[in-house]
């Protein structure tokens, strides 16, 4: 069966965003909620307190991109039931009280750009084919707005929208971002996964039981599912390197001998690997497109963002419990 697994981009689409006219950081972190909710169409500021929020409660609305998409409703939905709210992914009223009330901490808030987050080294281009990624020495960031949106959980085009003026190549630039890095916050260990292949989720738990953190996930395919079941987790390694094996014959690649890939965020299987006891290498682990987190298929393996699988990989035990159904 199939070991790790990503999908590769065979074109891109540049698409401009709509984009509000008050978006800035004063605008959004004084957002309240109105009648009108807010849409997948244009970044909104209601959408992006209520994404950085559900992100702070790791109720994960995947890539903060100001857009009231598929995967935040399933947050704000997953966020109201843990509240005891009627959770039908609308913010209403109550759920938004909830949210603000829960963290009075600001959605967005200035960063000073360190000399790390600039000095690369950066691609100038992430390889189309997989083949192609087996020469680098890392398959890292193609530019430091990359590296700074993924630290930040943030898509590019909502870091640039909010900093319309920024360079974001000089270490001492300030810019402003999505409040999402808690460095301070004890979190429980997770000693099991519940992973949903119908709704695309991964929910964690500590012993006691209580949940500890939701994900949206990307789960196997009609023609690649993943097998159901009671597993363990096998093994958790960060920065992992990928190992292609010729007998997953994914689609687009020729190469009739294994290679290996060298780690780095835009691997095939991004910053985390969690092995899981299935067998034939079937694993949780990241990805190089997070905005397709839940919207697109895998090989079988379940793909989250790179932040939601460092996150459930350092706080997850090894001797975990994942039931898949």
């Amino acid at each position: 069966m199939l070991r790790l697994w990503i999908p590769l981009l065979l074109c891109l689409a540049v698409i401009t965003p709509a984009v509000a006219a008050d978006l800035t950081a004063d605008a959004v972190n004084g957002a309240e909620l109105r009648k009108r909710q807010p849409s997948e169409e244009k970044m909104d500021p209601v959408a992006i307190r209520a994404q950085v929020l559900l992100d702070r409660a790791h109720v994960s609305p995947g890539e903060i991109d100001g857009r009231f998409g598929d995967n935040a409703r399933q947050a704000l939905a997953a966020f109201a039931r843990t509240k005891g709210l009627a959770g039908d992914a609308k913010l209403t009223p109550e759920v938004w009280d909830a949210l603000v009330r829960g963290d009075s901490a600001p959605a967005i808030v200035s960063y000073t750009i360190s000399r790390d987050d600039v000095k690369g080294p950066f691609l100038e281009k992430l390889p189309k084919r997989m083949e192609d990624m087996k020469g680098l020495p890392r398959v890292g960031y193609t530019s430091p707005v990359e590296a700074l949106a993924e630290k930040f959980h943030m898509s590019e085009a909502l870091l640039r929208a909010l900093n319309p003026k920024a360079g974001f190549d000089k270490a001492g630039e300030t810019i402003t971002v999505a409040n999402v890095l808690k460095p301070d916050e004890t979190v429980p260990e997770i000693t099991r996964l519940d992973i949903d292949k119908q709704a695309e989720t991964v929910q964690a738990f500590a012993k006691d039981g209580k949940l500890v953190a939701v994900f949206p996930a990307t789960v196997g395919s009609d023609d690649k599912p993943t097998p159901v079941g009671s597993f363990k987790v096998d093994s958790i390694d960060a920065n992992p390197n990928y190992r292609y094996n010729p007998d997953y014959k994914f689609k687009g690649v020729k190469a009739r001998k294994a290679f290996d890939i060298k780690p780095g965020p835009n691997n095939p299987v991004g910053s985390y690997w969690i092995g899981l006891s299935i067998g034939n290498g079937y694993g949780i682990h990241g990805t190089a497109e997070p905005s397709k987190v839940g919207k697109s298929e895998s090989h079988g393996c379940v793909r989250l963002t790179n932040w939601d699988v460092a996150f459930l990989g350092q706080h997850l035990s090894k001797k975990a419990v994942v039931e898949l159904r």
